[in-house]
């Protein structure tokens, strides 16, 4: 098996001179490099671009998302059957659960975003109506959409305002209105599909880490795109029929809890396995990317938003330091040494409190998975190698020696694809390719 190193050879004139600082990675990567394999034609179904041409999976960008196909793969490798219950601790939009409801498992799903939550809760409802009534209800709906008091949003959030016009805010605050007196499921997923044109409405585009503001951009009528994504989903539950099958199946558990905390969510039964990815510790702020939907239906005003933005995993740089936050593990302490050296070299100081506060977090995460899989529980996680300032953090290796603590083997790191970085490191810092791997454990 090839062995992989954090430092390839043709990068390895560029790191030599540095690599005195690595000596906590270096003994890490020698740790697990015979575990390091490459499956790069996996790397294709480690984003949402394997979604985008299936039936309802197309229908909201959330970006962040894995594949249908990588779920499927890892259901086959983990030789999973409907005597097993699958556990998604970061569901994203749902890909996890929808799968599964497809292979017949049973999943229980969570996350702490609520537009997430709802997201993954509403993908399996399409199951239950008929094409025909969505149309039916949009046209009665839009026949008397005037008529609707617009609905109050999170209007103290300064984005909104800046995101869209008067005309196209009022528009969209009666679609609301109008969606809020329908019954479920057609109502939630009605409002799936509104929170879906909501950023092609607006002014702003999801880019990278931010929600940016661009006013030259296309902006798209409310109630006309509204119709194209009323259409979209007609003929989505139609090609999922024709692709799935028609019978009846068992809709997953979503549930809005925190991966750190499980003590609330409740199984049938010990799962057997968990197919997740959880946020990268990149920096994106869940709660500025999805700012849009946030306002219209999950919190009332700016104090609610900063709220969820304060207790979501620690990701991004606006995160709530606690006073006893201190690395805990050796790579961590090495790097967060290096850039506090580095400060000023940093595009933002708060960057080594973010890679603290997220292994702490995820290490939290870790231990509450121990406690809830049965033994010989299998996980696959894709997470993504992070550099800052030029310092490599190997998260993959980092979150699988926390594993290997809380009693679980680890059985292989998956390198799926290597990532480029940003033109400005590899100006200052030389190009070194950043793993994106699919970790891959075993309870004891």
């Amino acid at each position: 098996m090839k062995q992989l190193s954090l430092f390839p050879e043709w990068e390895y004139e560029t790191t030599k001179k540095t690599i005195d600082n690595y000596g906590e990675r270096q003994h890490i990567e020698t740790k697990f490099s015979h575990l390091i394999q490459e499956e790069l034609y996996l790397g294709k179904l480690v984003s949402y671009v394997g979604n985008k041409s299936l039936p309802i999976l197309g229908l909201y960008r959330y970006k962040e998302a894995f594949a249908f196909s990588l779920v499927e793969e890892f259901i086959k490798r983990f030789q999973l059957t409907d005597k097993d219950l699958i556990f998604e601790p970061f569901c994203g939009m749902g890909t996890t659960p929808f799968t599964a409801m497809h292979a017949n498992i049973q999943t229980v799903a969570i996350d702490k975003l609520p537009i997430a939550a709802f997201i993954a809760n509403t993908m399996p409802l399409f199951w239950l109506v008929e094409p025909s009534s969505l149309h039916h209800n949009f046209e009665l709906l839009k026949n008397k959409l005037r008529q609707f008091e617009p609905a109050d949003v999170a209007s103290d959030v300064a984005i909104i305002n800046k995101a869209f016009s008067t005309e196209t805010l009022t528009e969209l605050s009666q679609w609301k209105s109008a969606i809020e007196t329908l019954s479920n499921p057609i109502k939630d997923i009605f409002l799936l599909l509104f929170l879906s044109i909501l950023e092609p409405c607006s002014y702003t585009a999801k880019d990278g880490q931010f929600l940016r503001i661009k006013k030259d951009k296309k902006i798209y009528s409310p109630t006309e795109i509204l119709q194209q994504k009323i259409y979209q989903a007609e003929q989505d539950i139609l090609s999922m029929r024709t692709l799935w099958g028609n019978k009846k199946r068992q809709l997953p558990e979503i549930k809005l809890a925190d991966a750190r905390d499980l003590r609330n969510v409740k199984f049938s039964q010990k799962p057997t396995a968990i197919i997740t990815s959880p946020p990268y510790p990149n920096r994106y702020d869940y709660t500025r990317i999805y700012s849009l939907e946030l306002c219209f239906n999950f919190v009332k005003n700016f104090e609610e938003l900063k709220e969820l933005r304060f207790s979501i995993l620690r990701s991004h740089i606006e995160l709530k330091v606690q006073d006893n936050d201190a690395p805990n593990h050796p790579v961590i302490a090495e790097v967060v040494d290096i850039l506090r050296q580095q400060g000023k070299v940093l595009n933002n100081p708060r960057i080594p409190d973010m890679l603290v506060g997220y292994f702490i977090d995820m290490n939290q995460v870790i231990k509450e998975w121990s406690k809830v899989l049965v033994s010989g529980a299998k996980v696959a996680m894709v997470v993504d190698n992070v550099r800052f300032a030029g310092e490599l953090i190997p998260v993959d290796l980092i979150l699988s020696e926390m594993a290997e603590k809380v009693g679980f083997k680890v059985e292989k790191i998956i390198v799926a694809r290597y990532k480029g970085n940003s033109s400005q490191q590899m100006g200052k810092y030389g190009r070194i390719p950043v793993r994106e791997s699919i970790v891959v454990w075993q309870k004891n």
